[in-house]
């Protein structure tokens, strides 16, 4: 799996791309909807930054921020570190262990095209765990 390409690991209809003017309420309750992590803050085709649920712990709810009124814009991270489609998995988990972060935007030619997660890394082992669970499930029955 970590040699396999960002671009074979990502997926791109898993990204939410929000203004940000959006409030960090409002961007908890998409991410809640949608699952996911990480919101992109974007502009037009420009990458501003990215909001985690790390973002929403340390640079609001511990510091007293109002979520209500705070916008994306002034706890977001800016300018995110990216990678490109074509560098391995293996290399964006290494980007993210050094950097202490989860999620990756990916990004070829200037354009965003997904994003990457430490998550992706255990999706393929939690489907073999949770395939092999079934199975072991139907043999008790059987007997």
């Amino acid at each position: 799996m970590f040699s396999q390409l960002v671009r074979n690991i990502m997926d791109p209809r898993k990204l939410i791309l929000v203004p940000g003017t959006m409030t960090v309420r409002e961007a908890a309750e998409l991410m809640k909807t949608k699952r996911y992590g990480a919101v992109l803050i974007t502009e037009g085709d420009a990458l501003l930054g990215i909001f985690t649920e790390r973002d929403a712990v340390f640079r609001v709810i511990a510091p007293g921020r109002d979520p209500d009124t705070t916008p994306l814009s002034e706890v977001m991270t800016k300018s995110p570190k990216t990678i490109s489609p074509d560098k391995t998995f293996g290399h964006a988990m290494l980007l993210m262990h050094e950097s202490a972060f989860r999620h990756v935007p990916v990004v070829e030619n200037g354009k965003l095209v997904g994003m990457v997660s430490s998550r992706n890394a255990l999706d393929p082992d939690l489907e073999e765990f949770v395939f092999e669970e079934r199975r072991r499930k139907r043999l008790i029955e059987t007997r």
